[in-house]
């Protein structure tokens, strides 16, 4: 479905879709640092393969302590008529996102391009959710992390509006930017292949909004090539709309609860052995999923036992099995992915030392961003 230029956000409620599953993409919670024990799981627990593991919420930012959010915190608020919808970018569980103009955002422009996610559910606890993830989003503030503007709430739908990124989500990106693809279009090929200095270029930034968030206490929990966004001149940035557990639903596992009949979806993939099985989530965890970002990075988009169904993954991770040197991947970059995946949380890398090593890696090779024109 496609919205035409100028059509107002003030339009028909047909923005909110009728599907049930509601849920955001971000919640503030504090993340306990003890394994719970099989019996203090609770009932809500489900069996994946051999491994009894709880059902949690979906994931994406968490505070990692038990802080609340600022006080002081501002939220800006857009009005409804300075928003007008140009076409839909995509749909996930909370709503859809759609590209927008919005106008007089900034005093340097009248008017700017937007990407714009929709609430669904106008429920009392939906719009608190939502403004608590208004108020987190305004928190979080930095060069490697989309922008966020601020949101609508005169009438339904809510609204939440973000920078738009040109060139959309890492994964189709990286996809589109390979060798496959190059070899599909043939002689008349218009995409360029990745070099290896673009592809440090590109794990460098997202180290560096994995530093800025640690710093900030927060434990993203999905961090993947899908929920990274690509501008001009190669910039990329940390930020997720909510829409990759459907658009990339075959990289997370579907699990259900017994009682509270709801359902989850895991990242496995990307998940550390103490994520899959105690439900722990911290920084070092983060490490790891970088790790696999990496490895993501250096296949051009490949998704990470891709030859494995979702239990021989868990059976492999649990059991101490790494994902293979990519063909393109140098071996000091390797090593890196590998001090990532220490089955001992801490005796991974430390974010900010995998970011200088990136960094120092990305400045002895020269980046040439003409790839995209």
């Amino acid at each position: 479905m496609s919205i035409d230029d100028g059509f107002s956000v003030t339009g028909p409620s047909s923005v909110i879709s009728n599907d049930d599953d509601s849920a955001s993409p971000l919640h503030h919670v504090s993340n306990g640092s003890n394994t719970p024990s099989s019996s203090e799981m609770g009932p809500d627990a489900v069996i994946i393969g051999m491994t009894k593991i709880p059902v949690i919420e979906n994931p994406q930012y968490f505070r990692s302590t038990n802080s609340m959010l600022k006080s002081d915190t501002f939220v800006q608020h857009i009005k409804r008529h300075n928003i007008m919808l140009k076409r839909e970018l995509g749909e996930g569980a909370f709503g859809k996102v759609f590209l927008a103009e919005c106008y007089n955002l900034t005093p340097e422009q009248e008017k700017i391009l937007v990407a714009v996610k929709t609430l669904k559910e106008a429920s009392e606890n939906a719009r608190k959710d939502f403004q608590r993830e208004a108020e987190l989003l305004t928190n979080l503030q930095h060069e490697h992390i989309v922008t966020f503007y601020g949101v609508c709430v005169e009438g339904d739908p809510l609204i939440m509006v973000f920078e738009y990124m040109k060139h959309g989500d890492l994964n189709k990106f990286l996809r589109a930017h390979g060798p496959d693809a190059v070899l599909m279009e043939g002689q008349h090929c218009l995409q360029v292949e990745l070099t290896q200095p673009q592809m440090l270029h590109i794990a460098q930034q997202i180290a560096a909004g994995m530093v800025y968030l640690a710093s900030q206490h927060f434990v993203h929990r999905d961090l993947a090539t899908r929920n990274c966004l690509v501008g001009e001149n190669l910039l990329v940035k940390i930020g997720d709309f909510g829409m990759s557990r459907d658009v990339y639903s075959t990289d997370y596992y579907r699990v259900s609860g017994r009682v509270c009949g709801g359902h989850t979806m895991l990242p496995i993939r990307w998940m550390p052995p103490e994520s899959i099985m105690y439900r722990k989530f911290t920084t070092d965890s983060d490490v790891w999923s970088l790790g696999v970002v990496l490895w993501e990075i250096f296949t051009y988009g490949k998704q990470p036992w891709y030859q494995l169904s979702n239990n021989e993954v868990i059976e492999c991770i649990t059991q101490g099995r790494v994902l293979q040197r990519p063909r393109t991947c140098p071996k000091t970059l390797y090593d890196l992915m590998l001090g990532c995946w220490q089955r001992e949380p801490h005796m991974r890398l430390n974010i900010k030392e995998i970011h200088s090593l990136l960094h120092n890696l990305a400045r002895a090779s020269p980046v040439y961003l003409d790839i995209l024109g």
